[in-house]
């Protein structure tokens, strides 16, 4: 197959002229509705470890230790991703978008039930935590598919002018997801702590299966991304998409992962580890996870608009301003998060993740701009894994590590700032997507 036929087909044809018709819709839809299953069984475990998992599958140590276990078998998840990523992103850019996405939601979905159903330490002693951990670590390689794919097949299908906005609906997936998952478990946190401890917090993991097959119904009635098909697969066929982007473009992906790390660390220090440190300090259990619900709407609405704004400005000047702001507010943000003031703390998470939202909007549309249609599932998919397995993964372990270690917040707040100042440096060393060709890019 041509080149000059792939460019026909492209999206950036002017085939589709709007984002209205009947296909893109169900495609955003799916690419949406499916990233929020997986986010909402994703997120639920971060709450959980920051509340639950130690008492019940940490008993035997110390509180300060156990905390940091928990996150610890959070990092594990994280950790997975890029594997996920990986191994999807080949399966993605070899035979499809469409069939990664059906297997990804349904171990998803596999995993978290288990959870729900785990035994704790005082029931079969250490094989509870190792058997979390790998639950964790099946959670996190499916979810490591799932973005890259979620976002390409919106991406893939919507005209040259709107692709920021439409590869947005997968990154929407994550504020929805812990909408739902952080309003599910602060529910059954109003229970007496004893039998939230005992059952209560199991009830959210279960319910992941009815949503696993809502998700299935929308997902199964998708059809393939355009450019996949187009594009001269004959061609690519002996070669391994991984291999071809770290010898082809090693350049760009490490500049990409760079700064998609910029947002999950401020989910990690807002979301996780503030979540944990501020119940800590004082502030109260449910009002603090209902400070996350209300962060994950911010996060939800700034996405939608930066995204918006992307397809105007540009990814680049766009993301620039959330990094900035984020290290404006890095001081202010460990502050009040360690006021004991749960109003404080609402504060802090629902501005923190507002300015995540900046970010996240264009991180999708500017990640996949990167890469060439043969390798796209597997080089942006890269990119984001491998930041949340840095960022989001390590960043709650490493603050509280950090903070039981030096007792304050000082080290914390000036290794994140710096940590942003060469994420914003890499951004400019990237190049600006909004007006590539997808069909073109090598």
């Amino acid at each position: 197959m041509s080149t000059t036929r792939a460019r026909e087909h492209a999206p950036d044809s002017h085939e589709q002229e709007s984002l209205q018709t009947p296909q893109m819709r169900r495609i955003l839809a799916s690419s949406f509705l499916g990233s929020a299953i997986e986010f909402y069984d994703f997120m639920l475990y971060a709450s959980a470890s920051a509340l639950v998992f130690s008492p019940v599958f940490f008993a035997n140590l110390e509180p300060a230790l156990a905390t940091v276990a928990s996150f610890g078998t959070l990092a594990a998840g994280y950790v997975a991703r890029p594997l996920g990523g990986i191994v999807f992103g080949h399966f993605g850019d070899k035979l499809g978008r469409k069939g990664v996405l059906v297997v990804t939601m349904l171990m998803m979905g596999v995993a978290t039930a288990l959870i729900g159903l785990l035994p704790t330490y005082a029931q079969i002693g250490a094989a509870a935590p190792m058997l979390l951990i790998v639950l964790r670590i099946v959670q996190g390689f499916a979810v490591g598919g799932e973005w890259g794919g979620a976002m390409l097949i919106a991406l893939e299908h919507a005209p040259g002018g709107r692709r920021g906005f439409a590869a947005s609906f997968a990154n929407l997936g994550a504020p929805a997801g812990s909408i739902l998952s952080a309003g599910m478990l602060g529910l059954f946190s109003l229970l007496p702590r004893e039998q939230f401890l005992a059952w209560g917090w199991r009830v959210p993991f279960l319910l992941s299966v009815a949503l696993v097959l809502i998700g299935l119904f929308v997902r199964l009635k998708v059809v393939e991304s355009p450019l996949f098909l187009s594009f001269d697969r004959e061609a690519e066929q002996r070669r391994v998409p991984l291999m071809q982007v770290l010898t082809g473009a090693p350049r760009v992906l490490i500049l990409g992962v760079l700064v998609a790390m910029t947002q999950l660390t401020i989910s990690g220090m807002a979301s996780v580890w503030g979540l944990s440190y501020a119940t800590a300090s004082g502030a109260d259990e449910t009002g603090a996870l209902n400070a996350k619900v209300a962060s994950a709407v911010a996060l939800f609405v700034m996405t939608v608009v930066s995204a918006r704004l992307s397809d105007r400005f540009g990814r680049r000047p766009v993301i620039a301003v959330g990094i900035v702001a984020a290290a404006a507010f890095a001081y202010p943000l460990l502050m009040l998060t360690g006021s004991g003031s749960t109003v404080l703390f609402a504060v802090a998470v629902i501005v923190g993740q507002g300015i995540q939202g900046i970010i996240l909007g264009p991180l999708a549309a500017f990640l996949a701009e990167l890469f060439p249609t043969a390798v796209r599932f597997t080089g942006a998919s890269l990119a984001f894994q491998g930041a949340s397995a840095i960022g989001a993964g390590f960043t709650p372990m490493v603050a509280g590590s950090i903070v039981a270690s030096t007792g304050g917040i000082g080290l914390l707040g000036g290794v994140w700032i710096a940590v942003l100042v060469l994420c914003l440096g890499a951004l400019f060393l990237a190049p600006e997507g909004r007006e590539r060709d997808l069909a073109t890019i090598r």
